[in-house]
């Protein structure tokens, strides 16, 4: 870990399903004026990124019929897929997550979209909401 002062828990993004980049991310970019951010691709998804203050919007569109996105969009429709909270040290938050008996759906951190160490955190757990763990 570096040498940077712990900050704490914090929103680092939302991120949408939609059904469509191209007829969503006009709202978003030109109504609302978020701008711009470039993050990769992920997850069965394409991404595009938002900058909302200190936190990013991701508007994820299904690559394929069989992504999890698309899988969440059959079952619910288009809207928020997940929070994901930025945390300063995720193995030791995941490890009080097992000691909290919650149910983790990446027992290992794996890159996320931005190249962060990232898990999630199974539903089930969490009421309802699929939520996301990224390391700073």
């Amino acid at each position: 870990m570096s040498n940077v002062p712990p900050r704490g828990t914090r929103i680092a993004h939302v991120g949408l399903a939609v059904t469509s980049l191209h007829e969503t991310l006009p709202l978003y970019r030109d109504v609302l004026g978020l701008s711009e951010v470039p993050l990769d691709n992920a997850d069965g998804a394409c991404i595009a990124g938002l900058s909302a203050g200190d936190a990013l919007v991701e508007l994820l569109e299904a690559e394929s019929p069989d992504s999890p996105i698309a899988k969440f969009i059959a079952k619910r429709g288009p809207g928020i897929h997940h929070i994901c909270f930025s945390v300063d040290d995720l193995d030791a938050t995941l490890e009080r997550c097992r000691a909290a008996g919650v149910r983790l759906i990446d027992e290992r951190p794996r890159l996320g979209a931005e190249g962060k160490r990232i898990a999630f955190l199974h539903p089930s757990s969490t009421a309802g909401v699929l939520v996301e763990l990224s390391e700073h």
